[in-house]
């Protein structure tokens, strides 16, 4: 079935520790999205997060060497290597705003809502941590059709299951997340 085709992230973080260009490209491919999106998030405009992005993937490539894969999913990797270069483009960014219009620092300040990244990073954390406790199919099945785009049929041809199993399982994991990310009761 199509089970054969489809390699783990550790197979492919593998690869890629051995210089597998195409291994790293499968691995860009699947996680791309969700890491702009992080990204965005974080630094609040599209041309920064794609900056960030290919910093994060850059700086994956040069580590993956020495990566000792903990779960089953690359992501949280590079959740936190994006969280850093996030972290560092708003440092930059504020210091070249120090330096170049020191009058302006109280603006500066009231721009950079930390109680807004703070909630957004651990919304992001939730929807991860919920992430790691779906199935490997699930988890598959969120990549290809929530990450990835796939349409149902796509994602089912992919996976070697039917359309009504992808169908079904993504409609039960998009209630799971929105039961994570819905504000809590007062």
């Amino acid at each position: 079935m199509g089970d054969a085709a489809v390699r783990t992230d550790a197979e492919l973080v593998a690869a890629a520790a051995g210089g597998s260009e195409a291994a790293f490209r499968e691995l860009y491919r699947a996680y791309a999205r969700p890491v702009y999106w992080l990204a965005h998030g974080l630094v609040g405009n599209p041309a920064d997060a794609e900056d960030v992005m290919q910093e994060t993937f850059l700086a994956a490539w040069r580590k993956i060497p020495g990566l000792e894969l903990a779960g089953e999913s690359l992501l949280p990797w590079l959740v936190t290597i994006c969280r850093f270069q996030s972290a560092n483009r708003v440092r930059r960014q504020q210091r070249d705003r120090r330096v170049s219009a020191g009058a302006f620092e109280d603006d500066l300040a009231a721009r950079v809502d930390v109680e807004d990244q703070v909630i957004g990073l651990a919304l992001v954390e939730r929807v991860i941590a919920e992430l790691g406790t779906l199935s490997p199919l699930d988890q598959d099945i969120f990549r290809l059709c929530a990450a990835e785009g796939y349409a149902y049929q796509a994602a089912a041809e992919q996976l070697g299951v039917s359309h009504a199993v992808v169908r079904n399982r993504l409609s039960r994991i998009r209630t799971r997340l929105r039961a994570v990310v819905e504000p809590e009761g007062p």
